[in-house]
């Protein structure tokens, strides 16, 4: 089990863009554009809402003293992750997550630091306050079939991915390739890793892409630092979670607060169901 000495939040020396008067009003038109599309006829994933936010990997073993690689900042991660799981109920936000899903003898003869999120281990599972009531875990086969429509009925939609980048998973990309959002905001772990590269390939979709840095977890600061650096110059919006959660969302959702059995698609229309409260472990690539 891999530990650090003293933790540290992230650090950076990146200066906010001056806000501009007409930014209200691109807002505005965007979301209008926005809500046309989702109603069109053949288009749209769910009601409409401003933002989709992205829940990256915030799984126990990332995220506890007990887990098999915790990061660095956890003490003042775990906090963050609360505060932006309570806004994100209190606004109806629909949500993408990701867990990393690894088999035994991938990392075994890999040159990971750690054996973490191990298929079918304690550590693999989410933080429970990070799972919503109304959700559905997407296995991973490497195949594109999904429903496009999950938000409709489900406020989180639970992807499986095998490598750092949430775009390699096919069904995720064309998933997120084709949601109806004004805009995406990124969180959980790590910033120098899975938030970087679905940060930027967001970004390269021309995708409005907000990163809530505080609520973001690093294991090395300095590359951290350098990888928050990246994504900024390339136009993500750098936000904290005080600023997030002084937003108000427009939201259409409706979503159940009763829970529904935790079902795990395959795309092909069939289901599984298991007992463990947070999902199957699914199929392999």
């Amino acid at each position: 089990m891999t530990f650090y000495g003293q933790e540290r939040s992230l650090q950076t020396n990146i200066e906010r863009q001056p806000f501009k008067q007409n930014d209200q009003s691109e807002c505005a038109d965007a979301r209008e554009k926005g809500m046309e599309s989702m109603m069109a006829p053949g288009n749209g994933n769910g009601n409409y809402s401003d933002c989709v936010l992205i829940d990256l990997n915030t799984q126990i073993d990332f995220c506890k003293a007990e887990g098999a690689y915790p990061v660095a900042n956890r003490d003042e991660l775990v906090p963050a992750l609360r505060r932006v799981i309570a806004w994100v109920k209190r606004n109806r936000i629909p949500v993408v997550s990701s867990v990393e899903s690894h088999r035994l003898w991938e990392v075994s003869n890999s040159s990971l630091p750690a054996l973490y999120c191990i298929d079918g281990t304690p550590g693999q599972r989410k933080v429970d306050f990070t799972l919503f009531p109304n959700r559905v875990w997407i296995e991973v086969d490497n195949t594109l079939t999904v429903p496009t429509d999950l938000f409709r009925e489900c406020q989180q939609v639970i992807f499986r991915k095998r490598t750092d980048d949430l775009l390699a998973n096919p069904k995720a990309d064309r998933f997120l390739t084709h949601l109806t959002a004004v805009e995406f905001v990124l969180f959980g772990n790590c910033v120098e890793s899975a938030v970087k590269y679905l940060t930027l390939g967001l970004l390269a979709r021309n995708r409005r892409v907000t990163v809530v840095l505080d609520a973001c977890g690093h294991w090395d600061p300095a590359a951290a630092d350098l990888a928050v650096r990246q994504i900024s110059a390339k136009g993500a919006n750098l936000i904290t979670v005080a600023e997030l959660v002084e937003r108000r969302q427009i939201s259409l959702n409706r979503y159940s607060t009763k829970s529904k059995p935790n079902g795990s698609h395959n795309g092909n229309g069939s289901e599984h169901h298991d007992s463990n409260g947070n999902g199957s472990n699914g199929h392999d690539e």
